[in-house]
């Protein structure tokens, strides 16, 4: 069934497709005098910097011939950042240009630093401008799974979302094509679909002979009727007779049993219905369970003792159907019918049971029908009708509604019924109506002042929005909305931050930011030559892949530093992952090797456990497989690779791009067997086009060379030694793995830094710009002072301006 949509839904639908996104621009004054630059740092420019990046000879594809005054300076602020470090490192001027000392060095940064600096402090503080962005295919699945409570994946088939700036969450590349918007009004329809049944089917019914019901044993009777007494020796002769009826407990239940019974003394027999569950809130208590009979009635423990009957059917002719209610909310596990036990001194008893049936749910209509209909009793049709629009739509806007804007979605309920369509399709033609708004798919933060570059906060269901979308990647949920509404949400940030991030949905910041900055979604596509790795699988993949979740979301639960990604003592592995990293138990024994710590539990099975490491082999994300393995080639591993990854990913100091027109590397037999690729390399950036950026990059990726292309460690490349020492263009040594994770621990500024960045681009759904190093330096600050751990990081970009606030299309003055 197709539901047509009136013409006003479809317009609202081409409303998508005109919605103008726009650009936010951005405007720089020099607040220091333009004549210091020129004055002081243009001369040192000139003699140390024109020759190879002049108008003439731009090496890097960087000309600093625009940069002669302060107000050049301060506009050109990402490229001078770069600059800055460059020179700082000891990478420029390179070793064979004549160098400059180390006290004009430090003027000259100093002096650039200085404009930034003066011009900071008296420039206005700006929170920049997000263009308005629709949600992409994972905030669009969360979304629908928590407004309106059907937990599939509507987005599976929407076209991929653009990448800018390393994240699909960037409002100026999440654009709105004619296929994406057929693809909203399919998913809306499928939604609203499995969500609202207006015609609900019976309940359906489950029928068992009771000759195969439990306890089971050859002595079974195969008769049409089972019997069970209260002096029988054994478990199949005593009962409780029961079956497994596993359902989840969103809804009531009736269990019948068809008996008759059999006493000496003509009294009737006493029965009782059963209902184990694990999620029975006040079972049945020891002196309840003792009246019932039967050798095996532990093992319906938990139970509710449904009801309890006198049975006075005596033959199979006439038999007796006893029948009982399971209440919602237990979650049962087994149904069942036993005696109770006679009096004391009354002859036993016995019962004979044709069958075990179970019908439900009664309510055959899913719990999202139950939870979006739901209305306050004894109000009128139109006064339902309103409150599950108006209720619906502030959940689906992320805001307040007006009146307005219900009455309108009131009318289509209205006239889908006025059509002949019943209540419940009125309401599924509204709910399509509201999927396929843009207010709805976009995340709009209405503006009062759309021209007024003066920064002001956003009002508090926009900060809900962009608190909840950050952290898990949905809608907010309903503490959110309820302090927002009180107005209390600024005030209690840091409890909100808290208490989000304990929540699982967390997860969700790991899988959506934490994969996106580590660039670990290639993982999926990777395919590695299996002749040469035939280990690699499938489930390999998958458990590279789950370690670095696990892990990075122990950092972000147990609120540690994060240094700690880039090394740790700890990791999560299942059996295939141990043994591809030859580990055999939780206290990181390796295989063949003498324990160094006892009591480790052998890793088995496909079950991920916490593993404690023996040595700095492992630990921390550089050093984990997934990290290892997309930073590789399918036929060898790729130093510059993995080099480039660490100085972007990790330093926030990416290379330029390479020149133009230099080969790749030899690959084939001949080459492979003249060299170690180390050597080989050597020789390649022997090209001054490639020195300067490999000198940077192929130390740190021959410090890694002990793992190959999907990360299993190894002491030789074929038949060559493999060497791990390297120095830095600024004199840092290393030798191996674990000594330059130190290194990278010990640049943990420029780390942190660089983790501040990205999630802040991240959560903002932009690029930074020159006006947030200002924040960004605050921000890099406290999270020092306390020392590195994640929630401080989180906290201050939820508290910092560019999140909080908002300005007009023009940036302030």
């Amino acid at each position: 069934m197709r539901l047509h949509l009136p013409s006003a839904v479809r317009l609202l639908a081409g409303l998508l497709l005109a919605w103008p996104l726009g650009m936010h621009s951005v405007h720089a004054a020099a607040a220091d005098s333009p004549d210091r630059f020129s004055r002081d740092g243009l001369p040192f420019m000139r003699k140390h910097c024109a020759d190879c990046h002049g108008d003439d000879l731009q090496e890097g594809s960087l000309t600093l011939a625009p940069f002669t005054d302060s107000t050049a300076i301060i506009k050109g602020r990402k490229t001078w950042q770069t600059i800055l470090r460059r020179i700082e490192s000891g990478e420029m001027p390179p070793e064979d240009r004549p160098r400059p000392k180390q006290d004009e060095i430090a003027a000259f940064v100093k002096l650039v630093r200085d404009i930034y600096d003066a011009y900071d402090r008296t420039a206005k503080p700006d929170p920049g401008r997000v263009t308005v962005r629709r949600l992409n295919r994972t905030e669009y699945n969360n979304t629908i799974r928590d407004l309106v409570g059907v937990d599939f994946s509507p987005a599976e088939d929407f076209p991929s979302d653009d990448i800018g700036h390393g994240f699909d969450n960037i409002g100026d590349v999440l654009t709105l094509s004619p296929v994406l918007m057929e693809r909203y009004f399919a998913a809306a329809e499928s939604i609203v679909q499995r969500a609202i049944l207006p015609s609900p089917p019976p309940p359906p019914k489950r029928f068992l002979s009771a000759r195969y019901t439990e306890p089971a044993g050859k002595d079974v009777p195969q008769s049409k009727f089972r019997p069970i007494a209260t002096d029988g020796e054994q478990p199949i002769h005593t009962g409780p007779l029961n079956t497994a009826y596993k359902v989840p407990g969103d809804g009531e239940y009736i269990v019948r049993a068809r008996v008759y019974g059999e006493s000496k003394d003509g009294q009737p027999v006493r029965a009782a219905l059963l209902a184990k569950g694990a999620e029975v809130a006040t079972p049945a208590g020891d002196d309840d369970v003792a009246r019932i009979a039967g050798h095996s009635v532990e093992r319906m423990r938990p139970m509710l003792i449904l009801e309890t009957f006198d049975v006075t059917a005596t033959s199979a002719d006439k038999p007796q159907t006893l029948e009982a209610t399971i209440p919602a909310n237990i979650g049962f596990e087994r149904a069942a019918v036993a005696l109770l036990k006679p009096a004391e001194g009354q002859p036993a008893v016995k019962l004979h049971v044709e069958w075990i049936a179970l019908e439900g749910p009664l309510d055959t209509r899913p719990r999202s029908h139950r939870e979006l209909l739901a209305v306050t009793p004894g109000a009128s049709q139109a006064e339902q009708t309103r409150e599950v629009i108006e209720r619906f739509a502030r959940r689906a806007y992320r805001r307040p509604v007006s009146e307005i804007e219900v009455d309108r979605l009131v009318t289509l309920c209205d006239d889908a019924m006025a059509e002949g369509l019943s209540w419940e399709a009125g309401i599924q033609r509204v709910l399509l109506a509201v999927l396929v708004s843009p207010k709805f798919l976009f995340r709009f933060e209405l503006d009062d002042r759309p021209q007024s570059p003066e920064p002001r906060p956003l009002d508090e269901y926009q900060l809900a929005s962009r608190l909840s979308y950050f952290l898990w990647s949905t809608m907010p949920d309903d503490e959110l909305f309820a302090l927002a509404e009180k107005k209390q949400l600024t005030a209690n940030l840091d409890a909100q931050v808290k208490r989000m991030l304990k929540d699982p949905r967390s997860r969700q910041l790991v899988e959506n930011f934490g994969l996106q900055w580590l660039q670990l979604q290639r993982l999926q596509s990777f395919s590695p030559d299996l002749e040469r790795f035939p280990t690699f699988s499938e489930k390999l993949r998958d458990a590279m892949l789950r370690e670095t979740v696990l892990f990075f979301s122990e950092v972000v639960r147990e609120d540690r530093s994060i240094l700690d990604l880039l090394e740790a003592d700890f990791t999560y592995m299942n059996e295939t992952l141990a043994r591809h990293y030859g580990v055999v138990d939780t206290m990181g024994a390796r295989a063949g090797q003498k324990p160094v710590r006892p009591g480790g539990q052998r890793i088995r099975g496909d079950e991920f456990v916490r593993v404690s490491l023996a040595d700095n082999q492992r630990g921390g994300l550089p050093t984990q497989a997934s990290v290892l393995t997309v930073t590789s080639n399918p036929t060898r591993t790729s130093p510059v690779k993995r080099g480039k990854w660490i100085l972007e990913q990790i330093l926030g100091d990416p290379p330029p791009p390479p020149p133009p027109n230099v080969p790749e590397l030899e690959e084939n037999d001949q080459a492979v067997l003249s060299g170690s690729l180390r050597q080989r390399l050597e020789q390649h950036r022997a090209n001054p086009a490639c020195a300067a950026c490999h000198d940077r990059m192929d130390p740190i990726g021959f410090a890694f060379e002990n793992y190959d292309a999907i990360g299993k460690f190894r002491d030789k490349d074929g038949e060559f030694e493999i060497e791990t020492a390297g120095e830095l263009p600024d004199g840092a040594q290393f030798a191996g793995p674990g000594e330059f994770k130190q290194v990278l621990r010990e640049r943990k500024d420029q780390f942190s830094r660089c983790v501040i960045e990205k999630l802040l681009t991240y959560a903002l759904g932009r690029g930074l710009e020159y006006y947030d190093r200002p924040v960004v330096d605050r921000i890099q600050k406290q999270v020092a002072d306390n020392d590195y751990r994640f929630s401080a990081l989180i906290s201050e970009i939820v508290r910092s301006q560019p999140f909080r606030l908002r300005r007009g299309l023009e940036s302030a003055p």
